[in-house]
C-alpha cells in the first residue's frame, strides 16, 4: 500500500510540474495566443452575428465577400472527411481484431440511436403541445405551396447502401456506402491475417496522416465559423425570424431539454461521466455544428472531442461516422414540433394515436432517408403524410429551416458523441469482466 501511495505522490508531483511548465510557457505568449481554439470559435460566432446584423441592409456583401471564408473552410472539411472516415473505420475494425466484436459494438450503437431518437420525438411532441406552438396562426392549404420530393422506399434504401463500384461513393460522399466499403475492407484484412499486415500498416499510417491534416484544418475554424454565420444572419435577419419566433424558441427548448435530460442521463448512468465534463469536452464540436449545420462536416472535430473525452479510437471511428449518417435526434424533434405547429396552424387536432404514428414514422424514416440531400424536409413530408396533414405546411417552416437546422445539427452530433462515450464504457466493462474470468 505504501508503494502505491508513493507512486501516487510521484504522479501528482509530475502533473504539477508539467502544469507549472505549461503555465510558465503560456505566460510568455501574447494574450491572443493564450486563448483556446474553443474560445476563438465563440468569439468568431459572436462577431459573425454582429456583422450579420450590421449587414442586413446589404446582405449581398456578406454573401459575396464573407461567405467564401466559410465555403473554403467547409470545402477543406469535406476534402478530408471521406479519407478520414474510410481509413479510420478500417483501422478501427482492424484494431478490434474480431468480426464478432465489431458486430457487438454495432448492435449496441444502433440500439442506442433508436432509443434516443424515440425519446427525442416524444419530447418534441410534448413540448409543442404544452406551449401550443401553432397558436395565433390561421391559414388554409390554398395559401401555401410546397412540392415535396419523393422519399426513397425502404427496399431502395437497403439496396442503395451497397455500392456498385469503389470510386463513385467517395466522389459523391455517400457516407452509408463508404461505411460499407470500409467495413468490408476491414473484415477482409482481418480474414487475410498476417499476409495483409502491410495493408494494415498502410491503413493505420494513412489514418494518422488524415488526423494530422484534420488538426491543421481545425486551426482555421474561427475564420470558417465567421464566414458561415454572417451571411445567415444578414440574409434572414429579424424580419423573417420574428413571425416564426415562437416555433424557433419551442424547437430550441425541446432540443436543449433532450440534450440536458436524455444525453446527460445516459452518459451519467452508463459511462459514469458528469454532464459538465461531457458538455465541456463536446463544446467545440457543438459550436462548429451550430455554425455549419453539417453533421458530416463536423465529424472530424467530433472525433477530436471524442478522443479528449477518453473514448478509444477504435470505438469512435466506428460509432461517430455511423451516427453522422443515421442518427437524427435533432431532426426527429424538429419533425414533432413542426407537425404540431402545422396541424395547429390549419386548425387540425391530432389524436394520441396520430401522434404515436408520428413517433414511429419519424424513428423509421430517420434511417430510411439518411444521406439524402434535404433529408429534414423529406422526412417532415413523410411524417405529415402519415397522419393526413397538408404537406403544403412545409412552406411555413422552409423560411426558417436554416435556423432550425443549425440547432438540430448540434443535437445530432452531440447524440453521436454520447453514444460513443456510452458504448466505449460498456465495452470496457465487458473486457474487464472477461479479463477477471480469465484470471
Amino acid at each position: 500500500m505504501s508503494k502505491i501511495n508513493d507512486l501516487e505522490q510521484e504522479v501528482k508531483a509530475d502533473v504539477k510540474e508539467a502544469t507549472e511548465a505549461v503555465s510558465a510557457e503560456n505566460a510568455d505568449k501574447p494574450w491572443f495566443k493564450r486563448l483556446s481554439l474553443t474560445t476563438w470559435i465563440f468569439i468568431a460566432l459572436a462577431l459573425g452575428v454582429v456583422a450579420g446584423l450590421a449587414l442586413q441592409g446589404t446582405p449581398d456583401i456578406a454573401t459575396t465577400y464573407i461567405k467564401p471564408l466559410g465555403t473554403i473552410f467547409l470545402n477543406l472539411i469535406k476534402m478530408i472527411v471521406v479519407p478520414l472516415v474510410i481509413f479510420s473505420m478500417i483501422a478501427g475494425v482492424i484494431s478490434l481484431s474480431d468480426i464478432k466484436k465489431v458486430g457487438a459494438i454495432g448492435g449496441k450503437t444502433i440500439a442506442y440511436y433508436l432509443c434516443t431518437t424515440a425519446c427525442a420525438i416524444v419530447i418534441g411532441l410534448i413540448i409543442a403541445n404544452v406551449f401550443n406552438v401553432g397558436g395565433g396562426y390561421t391559414l388554409t392549404a390554398d395559401e401555401l405551396s410546397y412540392e415535396a420530393k419523393a422519399a426513397p422506399s425502404f427496399i431502395e434504401t437497403i439496396v442503395n447502401i451497397f455500392p456498385s463500384n469503389f470510386v463513385q461513393p467517395m466522389s459523391d460522399a455517400s457516407m452509408l456506402q463508404i461505411i460499407v466499403i470500409a467495413l468490408f475492407f476491414g473484415f477482409g484484412i482481418l480474414a487475410a491475417g498476417k499476409k495483409a499486415q502491410p495493408v494494415a500498416d498502410f491503413v493505420n499510417g494513412m489514418s494518422e496522416v488524415c488526423i494530422k491534416i484534420m488538426h491543421m484544418i481545425i486551426t482555421i475554424a474561427p475564420f470558417g465559423v465567421f464566414g458561415l454565420i454572417t451571411p445567415v444572419v444578414a440574409t434572414n435577419g429579424p424580419d423573417i425570424l420574428l413571425p416564426l419566433l415562437k416555433l424557433i424558441l419551442v424547437a430550441y427548448l425541446a432540443m436543449i431539454l433532450h440534450m440536458v435530460v436524455v444525453y446527460s442521463g445516459m452518459v451519467k448512468a452508463i459511462a459514469k461521466m458528469g454532464p459538465l465534463t461531457f458538455f465541456k469536452g463536446q463544446v467545440r464540436a457543438m459550436t462548429f455544428a451550430f455554425a455549419s449545420a453539417s453533421s458530416v462536416g463536423t465529424l472530424p472535430i467530433n472525433m477530436e472531442c471524442s478522443e479528449k473525452l477518453g473514448v478509444r479510437r477504435e470505438v469512435s471511428s466506428f460509432v461517430l461516422p455511423l451516427g453522422a449518417t443515421i442518427n437524427m435526434d435533432g431532426t426527429a424533434i424538429y419533425q414533432g414540433v413542426c407537425a404540431i405547429f402545422i396541424a395547429q396552424v390549419f386548425g387540425i387536432d391530432l389524436t394520441i394515436g396520430q401522434q404515436c404514428v408520428i413517433v414511429m414514422t419519424a424513428v423509421l424514416s430517420s434511417i430510411g432517408t439518411a444521406g439524402v440531400p434535404g433529408s429534414g424536409m423529406i422526412m417532415l413530408a413523410m411524417v405529415l403524410q402519415s397522419v393526413g396533414l397538408p404537406v403544403e405546411g412545409i412552406a411555413l417552416v422552409a423560411g426558417v429551416d436554416r435556423v432550425l437546422d443549425m440547432m438540430r445539427t448540434v443535437v445530432n452530433i452531440t447524440g453521436d458523441q454520447s453514444a460513443a462515450v456510452c458504448v466505449d464504457s460498456l465495452e470496457k466493462r465487458k473486457e474487464a469482466r472477461q479479463a477477471a474470468k480469465a484470471a
